[in-house]
């Protein structure tokens, strides 16, 4: 129950920080056990950008989905005409995002973000909201 009660102030985290950036956003209450149907965290807009979002989070061991979860964040994200995109938030970080074809795929078919994977490949917040652009030794 702590755990999700931790979840939970995650995604309210992320709405408000969305909702700050320009963003309608809205927390989808039918997300995990409230319904049949598979339904992304939190979705986002600004009139430009849309994005259907996995939000996970943990205090530093590594996030895994289940393939299940990623084909149905992807199948809603394609139907909707939105980005998918999985955030991942670990504590005492802020939260960086992921195409699902980024992820790296366990041989069960599963999906797994490390810590050092997001601070090092993940998009931070700020870009993902359009306020900052990551410039790369490649860019120079």
């Amino acid at each position: 129950m702590a755990a999700n009660r931790k979840g939970d102030r995650r995604e309210r985290e992320l709405v408000n920080r969305l909702d700050e950036a320009g963003f309608a956003v809205m927390r989808a209450p039918a997300s995990g056990s409230a319904t049949d149907r598979e339904l992304p965290d939190v979705l986002a807009g600004d009139g430009e950008r849309f994005y259907a979002i996995e939000a996970k989070s943990s205090s530093g061991d590594p996030i895994y989905l289940s393939g299940e979860e990623v084909e149905a964040l992807i199948y809603f994200a394609q139907n909707f005409g939105a980005k998918a995109r999985i955030g991942v938030r670990f504590d005492r970080e802020d939260w960086y995002f992921f195409h699902p074809g980024d992820l790296y795929t366990t041989d069960g078919g599963n999906y797994r973000v490390k810590k050092e994977t997001a601070l090092a490949d993940g998009v931070d917040f700020e870009e993902f909201v359009g306020i900052s652009t990551k410039t790369t030794l490649d860019d120079l």
